[in-house]
């Protein structure tokens, strides 16, 4: 809409040259608006809202309309216009700065209105009178002190920038003024939005708040700065719960439901960036519906507005903390702002209203007669003895800034009065003319100034007409009686490199509800070391939930390296359990108990044999072969000790081929005391004479032979590729598991493949003599004996491949004992039977009594 009112403005009111005879320029009209007018050699012309809003002016198009009237007269801002008037005073009382040249001033109201302010801003360029008599129809001022708000100064700033007249701005922070190819003519002595606004993102990471709420004026300021910190936010990886905006109008109804957004969020920081009567709207609501709670972010704007800090406002603004511009203590301002009185109305038309709102009286108007029940001014009230803001100088902030750019101008003229001729900066090397200064000439000078106040601050522009960026952290405190207390706790400082650094001074914070510890404010709390976030559909990345981590993965899910696992807190790697089966066991001790126990049975049975040696059940098929038979079956038991404790090179080798080679001894002799049996009774048939050919050497030779095979095989495998220790995490990822790797499977498949064999061999011979006519039928015993070994090894294979870890080996010695156990008791165990119990029948006799019976039929 300013676009619109600018080219209104430009075709309708300001000075046209007539192309017709009279070359002269022509003023078509003037506003009449109420003006402060000091005359000097140089006009500083002045912007400033003194007053809130205007009237809604007569529309009905029957006569031409009257001056606009404006409301809401704002202390605030009136302090801001006197300062603007002291600091000329102070200049033109200087004999250094500007000797011989005074400075004057014309300054307006733009009435916080965007529309009144391109009126005075029209108003001032044009001048009084009616006819402008320099041709190219120059500005009568050549600077502008204004405008106090960024959306005024944003529709006056595309105005002069047309005219080239500079604008320098005491209170418009709005970022997109900085765009120079939009606003060629404008300066600020308050920094950009763009850096306050990256103090308040770092500010929020600061204190690790990850959910935040923002809520902004309907203007430029607002809008702009909210959309600036929230793309700060999402760089700092910090999201955004909620963003709504205040209007204009501050309608109730959308007031109130930004309050319930407030009360629905679970959000505890909340920016508010907004002028401070939009901050009092919100305000007063959030009052009304007594929210606390709640830590507020102040922007500039209000941080320090005395119309907010009140005790009222303090019940849930209390420790609210936000950035200030710069304040100083500028010497004699407030004697001069109390030296205002009714008697200089003339002067100054402001000076009226001003004095009826601070006494709540009236003046008399021309028929004599005063307003509505409101006491008559006097003229004599004390203005000593109310305080307020427009009084209160200890938060010279905004007024600073008026001070900064009146100071800024006037070193700009000094610059430009120094200028000597053929040294100068224009055409020509030519210097301005003092008596007639181009507004862009001095807009030149002030774009390179750069010098330092007698409050030790660098006054300078950079290249966007922005200065260096400075603030205060501001934190509201309560006082003993209840009043706010601005506290700095912090500073942002910048330079012209835009390289911003923050301090903050913590322990000197005092928090919303009075507390010291740092509120928070997080969509969800921080997850423990041994989970990590999972996204939670259709919420932003701050919201997320917790996810217990895999085993072997701490802190945020991060893997453990291979030989180390999580502990059960999940916060830190330890080493893994390795695992064997070990003498300590439960397991390896039960295992080791049962060997050494059949090693026992067997040394007691060999004793038993070796006492009976000379009986016929022990001398029967050849006692040789039982007693070597006990021997393998004692190292059979044996070896199962090797597959228990730690696994070493050594016990790897041994307890594979020890193994192998004590079950083939065992199996050889079996084998070959199955032969002499089924041999001996052919042989006692008519015609057949083959037991000569079965002796005891034949019975060694075929031991020795089917022995040797697998000392061969076994020796072949430990040369070529021998069983060796190995640490595995293949069964179980908690535990190392140390085992024996076989080393060459070819190698152990025939190493239980040659066992397997001999044991179907020995098992087909004894199954055809299961018949002999004997008493005692050892063929028979030797049948069982081979099947439970079948059963066990058989059994042994899936077990064995299925069985993780330590449980491996465990299968493994329980096949070895279960085999041994079943031939020790199948052979053995019938024999000591009758030794020891029936030892009747341990007589030739009993043990041919059938096949004699049988011969005698």
């Amino acid at each position: 809409m300013s676009l619109f009112l600018i080219l209104y403005f430009i075709l309708h009111l300001i000075p046209a040259v007539i192309l017709n005879s009279d070359t002269s320029c022509k003023i078509l009209g003037n506003f009449n608006l109420p003006d402060i007018v000091k005359k000097g050699d140089i006009m500083i012309g002045g912007l400033f809202p003194v007053h809130d809003k205007v009237l809604e002016p007569d529309l009905s198009f029957s006569s031409k309309r009257d001056s606009s009237q404006c409301a809401g007269f704002n202390f605030r801002t009136f302090r801001w216009l006197q300062t603007m008037i002291f600091t000329i005073d102070e200049i033109n009382r200087d004999n250094q700065l500007l000797p011989d040249i005074r400075l004057g001033y014309k300054i307006y109201d733009s009435c916080n209105t965007h529309f009144h302010a391109l009126k005075a801003a029209v108003t001032l360029i044009n001048g009084r009178n009616d006819t402008v008599s320099d041709l190219n129809c120059s500005p009568s001022i050549p600077v502008i002190i204004g405008d106090g708000g960024s959306t005024l100064s944003i529709a006056v700033a595309r105005l002069l920038g047309v005219f080239k007249v500079p604008q320098i701005s005491y209170f418009s922070s709005c970022a997109c003024l900085s765009n120079k190819e939009e606003y060629p003519a404008f300066l600020r002595t308050i920094p950009s939005d763009f850096f306050q606004v990256s103090a308040l993102a770092q500010l929020v990471k600061h204190f690790e708040w990850n959910w935040v709420g923002s809520i902004a004026g309907d203007d430029d300021y607002g809008r702009i700065g909210i959309q600036i910190f929230n793309e700060k936010l999402k760089q700092f990886g910090v999201c955004s719960a909620f963003t709504e905006i205040i209007p204009k109008n501050h309608a109730l109804n959308k007031i109130v439901q930004i309050v319930q957004t407030i009360k629905s969020s679970n959000a505890k920081v909340i920016l508010v960036f907004s002028l401070e009567q939009d901050a009092q709207a919100l305000f007063q609501e959030v009052l009304q519906q007594n929210v606390t709670g709640v830590q507020w972010l102040a922007s500039e704007a209000w941080i320090t507005a005395a119309l907010l800090s009140t005790p009222e406002y303090l019940k849930i603004l209390g420790g609210s903390i936000g950035f200030a511009i710069r304040r100083a203590d500028i010497p004699g301002l407030r004697e001069f702002l109390l030296k205002i009185h009714p008697s200089a109305a003339n002067e100054n038309p402001f000076i009226i209203p001003f004095w009826e709102q601070m006494f709540d009286c009236t003046f008399q108007d021309i028929n004599n007669k005063t307003t509505e029940k409101k006491t008559p001014c006097t003229g004599f009230e004390n203005l000593t003895s109310i305080h307020n803001i427009y009084s209160d100088v200890t938060q010279l902030r905004v007024s600073y800034n008026v001070h900064k750019s009146v100071y800024a101008i006037a070193q700009a003229l000094h610059n430009m009065l120094s200028c000597e001729n053929g040294k100068g900066p224009f055409v020509n090397n030519t210097c301005a003319n003092m008596s007639s200064i181009k507004p862009w000439q001095l807009m030149y000078y002030l774009k390179n100034i750069h010098f330092t106040n007698k409050y030790g601050e660098i006054i300078s522009f950079d290249n966007n007409g922005d200065p260096v960026p400075a603030y205060d952290l501001i934190n509201w405190q309560e006082e003993t009686d209840g009043s706010v207390r601005y506290v700095t706790v912090g500073r942002f400082d910048g330079t012209v490199n835009l390289n911003p650094r923050l301090e903050i001074y913590e322990e000197i914070i005092i928090w919303n509800g009075q507390q010291r510890q740092v509120p928070k404010s997080v969509c969800s709390e921080n997850c423990l070391p041994g989970t990590r976030k999972g996204i939670r559909p259709g919420f932003p990345i701050c919201c997320f939930d917790c996810i217990l981590c895999a085993d072997g993965e701490i802190i945020t899910c991060i893997k453990c390296s291979p030989y180390y696992w999580s502990n059960k807190k999940r916060d830190q790697c330890i080493p893994k359990d390795i695992e064997y089966l070990s003498f300590t066991d439960t397991m390896g001790i039960s295992l080791l108990a049962i060997s050494l126990l059949g090693s026992c049975f067997t040394i007691a049975i060999i004793s038993v044999f070796a006492y009976y040696r000379n009986t016929p059940i022990v001398r029967a098929n050849n006692s040789e072969l039982s007693f070597l038979i006990l021997f393998s079956l004692v190292l059979c038991f044996l070896c199962s000790v090797a597959f228990i404790g730690q696994p070493t090179v050594w016990s790897c080798m041994l307890r594979h081929t020890i193994f192998g080679i004590a079950f083939v001894l065992c199996i050889s002799c079996i084998l070959g005391k199955t032969i002499v049996v089924l041999i001996a009774f052919k042989a006692t048939l008519p015609g057949k004479n083959i037991m000569k050919w079965f002796g005891a050497a034949q019975q060694r030779a075929i031991i020795f032979l089917c022995t040797m095979i697998q000392v061969v095989i076994c020796t072949v495998w430990l040369v070529v590729s021998p069983p060796s220790p190995v640490k595995t995490m293949n069964y179980q990822s908690s535990k190392i598991i140390l085992e024996c790797h076989v080393g060459s499977l070819t190698a152990f498949i025939l190493v239980l493949g040659y066992i397997g064999f001999l044991s179907s061999l020995c098992f087909v011979l004894a199954f055809l003599a299961r018949k002999l006519p004997d008493n005692f039928n050892e063929a028979k015993f030797i049948t069982f004996s081979m099947l439970i070994f079948f059963v066990v090894w058989t059994a042994f294979i899936p077990a064995y491949v299925s069985t993780p870890g330590k449980y491996t080996v465990a299968t493994e010695i329980f096949a070895i004992l279960s085999s041994s156990f079943g031939l020790l008791v199948c052979l053995f165990f019938p024999k000591c039977y009758i030794i020891l119990i029936k030892p009747e029948n341990n007589s030739k006799k009993h043990l041919l009594g059938k096949r004699a019976s049988e011969k005698r039929f």
